[in-house]
């Protein structure tokens, strides 16, 4: 069915092809063409398929051949496996009698080795005792050699025995109590080795041969306890005493001689010396370049090397456990850390010790860390905790210091420019900048560190410099005459905060990276705004003083004894001046604000002197007096503070403004144009309220009542024009309030 299947597929296919072939009539000029093409291609694919099949019918007849080869390859093997068999089993007997045989040449090499070692059996006590001589002469590498001999002796009869006779401890014990003494030779020299290595320090200097000497038989004594160690591992067997491990034990003396001598170096004035730090890692270093510097041919190559690495470690380890134990609870100052820059910076140890005939023998990028980072990290923290401390003790002594110069009755110095000012921003900063100096020594991170400390702790400092000067104030009030220099030393004050701002600037331009400006921007913000209430509450306070003193002359102002001719603003402008003589020494930023102040402080008391109603003018005469009288005044404010504000550039004529408009209400001689002229002070000066318009016509003195009621209320509804550059001056300013309800009835 499946050649059926493929006949229909195939005829199908050809069909299908015959169709394609013959669709349009010309083509049926071209079918013997077609049909021979169509014959060469199935000529070409029956030659490919004989082909195929005749490469098929080769290869199965190959691979038959190989079979049958194989075949007769096994059955030969097998013959030959039947043969071997045979033999094996006829050679058994064979085997086992030439048992006696074995046994013989067993014996044989145990006489042959007793022999060899029998004149060394039979003087073992006379070698033992040449040894012993040896020893207590110094000669040690004579008598190791004779020691090791003896032991080779013990050795390979005890080996020979364990050979013969594993179970047999009897003739084993006999062996060893015979060499019984070379155990004690053993134990003798191992005695002297110890010596020589616990003085190694000072034999190296006297007889360095020794030295050598005992390190010589150390690694002497390290080759055979490895050839016995590996003799075990094929036998079973190891003599009595091995391993002995010698350069274990040498290596443990010699740290026990570093530690010790690292131990004696400790300064007993530790209380009492702040800098035993210091000489104390002075003296390790010293001794630490004593002993490492010892002449190389004494060891020489690779033996030389390796000894001044492990003498180098054993330093490292013991001045680190000393260390740790030594830094527990002390209080570093800065320069103990200042000492350990150099092995927090350094990458190497040359460095460090300050010889450079060590580095050609040691690779430094090898060795750990004199001091181990953890330790570092505990140093650092302790230092920052301790800094803290003293930083805010610190500042607290220097703002007490500064305190007890502010009641001094001589007047703070003068910087070249001849502003005042205290000690307290250098004191303050100096202090910072010390600081700063050290951690920018030890690593970047710790710099960054202290600095925000710094500021940190400025931050507070203010706080209470802030309420310091605010008790100073307070103080002074309660005996104006005390302290004597109170102008003076408030203006110092002030001028600080401008010091204050301009030193926060410069450490952050010197210690602070530009990445990290964000990270402050917020805290110097704060200082900025702390620094700039000081200083505003200073200027306020130096301007109620002045306020005070002119308090007698204000209270004169607008009464009939100023009609008659009172010459109290005189008295003002030369009070105020005489003041700012001494404000003169504030720096401008804060001056030019205390001029300003100063001028509108003026001014507002002037016109709450009109509106307190001391005088209500009685004919158009001493109205047009009165009002001449305040033009002129001010005028002379208008010149008093334009000569104060020389320089400044600031524009103070607008104040004084106001006087002259409310002294042209007053001088107004129509009645009927009362109402303009106020409507015209209103737009001006939109903050002018009712009671305002009321004491001012009551002043005036020729309003009635109803006139009063009218215009109030018909300004009410007017609109206003204020200049765009009036800062409202009379909400500051009360009026009387019992005369108001009495006016509006």
């Amino acid at each position: 069915s499946t050649m059926e299947e493929t006949d229909r597929e195939a005829v199908a296919t050809a069909v299908q092809r015959v169709a394609g072939m013959l669709q349009r009539p010309d083509q049926l000029d071209k079918v013997e063409q077609y049909r021979r093409r169509e014959a060469r291609k199935k000529a070409s694919v029956e030659a490919r398929l004989k082909a195929a099949i005749q490469s098929q019918l080769d290869g199965v007849r190959t691979g038959l051949s190989q079979l049958h080869n194989a075949l007769n390859d096994v059955k030969d093997i097998q013959q030959s496996l039947i043969d071997v068999n045979k033999d094996w089993r006829q050679s058994i007997n064979t085997i086992e009698n030439l048992k006696d045989v074995k046994d013989a040449v067993v014996q044989h090499s145990q006489l042959a080795a007793a022999v060899e070692n029998l004149k060394n059996i039979f003087s073992v006590p006379e070698i033992v005792r040449e040894t012993h001589d040896l020893i207590e002469r110094g000669e040690l590498l004579q008598a190791h050699r004779k020691l090791m001999d003896l032991e080779c002796s013990r050795d390979n009869l005890m080996y020979e025995q364990y050979r013969m006779d594993s179970k047999n401890t009897h003739d084993m014990n006999l062996i060893h109590t015979y060499f019984g003494d070379m155990q004690k030779l053993s134990e003798e020299l191992a005695k002297q080795l110890w010596m020589v290595v616990q003085r190694s320090l000072v034999t190296v200097r006297r007889d360095p041969t020794l030295l050598v000497s005992v390190v010589r038989i150390i690694e002497r004594e390290e080759k055979i306890d490895r050839r016995m160690l590996d003799r075990k591992k094929q036998t079973g067997f190891i003599p009595p005493g091995r391993p002995k491990k010698w350069k274990e034990k040498m290596f443990n003396i010699l740290e026990r001689t570093v530690s010790t001598r690292i131990e004696g170096t400790q300064a007993d004035t530790r209380e009492s010396d702040k800098m035993w730090l210091v000489r104390h890692l002075e003296i390790i270093r010293k001794y630490v370049l004593d002993d490492l510097l010892m002449p190389p041919p004494l060891l020489g190559g690779e033996a030389w090397v390796d000894f001044l690495l492990i003498y180098f470690n054993f330093y490292m380890n013991v001045i680190q456990v000393a260390e740790q134990k030594l830094f527990r609870g002390t209080e570093l100052n800065s320069k103990c850390v200042n000492c350990l820059s150099s092995p927090l910076k350094s990458k190497t140890y040359q460095n460090m010790m300050g010889n450079a005939e060590l580095s050609p023998e040691v690779d430094v990028n090898s060795l750990d860390p004199l001091i181990s980072q953890n330790v570092v990290d505990q140093l650092l923290s302790k230092y920052m905790s301790t800094l803290t401390s003293n930083i805010i003790g610190w500042l607290r002594k220097a703002l007490e210091t500064d305190k007890k110069d502010w009641i001094k009755e001589t007047e703070p110095e003068a910087d070249q420019d001849g502003y005042y000012q205290t000690t307290l921003p250098a004191i303050v900063f100096q202090m910072f900048e010390q600081n700063l100096q050290v951690a920018a020594q030890i690593n970047e991170d710790l710099k960054t560190k202290v600095l925000l400390l710094c500021l940190q702790q400025m931050n507070s400092f203010l706080t209470r410099y802030k309420d310091e000067a605010q008790l100073y104030k307070e103080d002074h009030l309660k005996n104006r005459q005390y302290p004597q220099c109170y102008v003076q030393y408030m203006i110092a004050v002030i001028n600080n905060c401008q010091t204050f701002k301009e030193s926060i600037i410069s450490l952050k331009r010197k210690y602070l990276k530009m990445e990290m400006e964000d990270t402050l921007s917020i805290s110097h913000a704060n200082m900025d705004a702390t620094l700039d209430i000081i200083a505003k509450e200073g200027c306020s306070s130096l301007l109620d003083e002045v306020f005070m003193d002119l308090e007698p002359h204000l209270n004169e102002l607008m009464t009939k004894k100023w009609l008659m001719g009172s010459n109290a603003v005189g008295t003002i402008c030369v009070t105020v001046e005489d003041y700012f003589n001494d404000f003169a020494k504030i720096k401008k930023p804060y001056k030019k604000t205390m001029t300003l102040e100063a001028h509108r402080r003026v001014v507002v008391e002037y016109i709450r002197a009109i509106m307190l109603k001391r005088i209500s003018f009685k004919n158009a005469e001493e109205r047009k007096e009165g009002a001449e009288r305040m033009i002129k005044e001010a005028e002379q404010f208008r010149f008093l503070f334009k000569k104060l504000a020389a320089g400044s550039g600031e524009d103070t004529e607008g104040l004084c403004d106001i006087i002259e408009a409310i002294a042209e209400v007053i001088k107004l001689t129509d009645p009927s144009l009362l109402y303009l002229e106020v409507s015209t002070l209103v737009s001006k000066y939109p903050d002018i309220r009712d009671d305002h318009i009321a004491a001012l016509l009551t002043v005036r003195g020729d309003a009635s009542r109803d006139m009063k009621q009218t215009i109030i209320e018909t300004l009410d509804q007017g609109p206003s024009q204020p200049n765009p550059n009036y800062v409202p001056i009379f909400k500051e300013i009360t009026v009387p309030t019992l005369t108001v309800p009495k006016l509006l009835k």
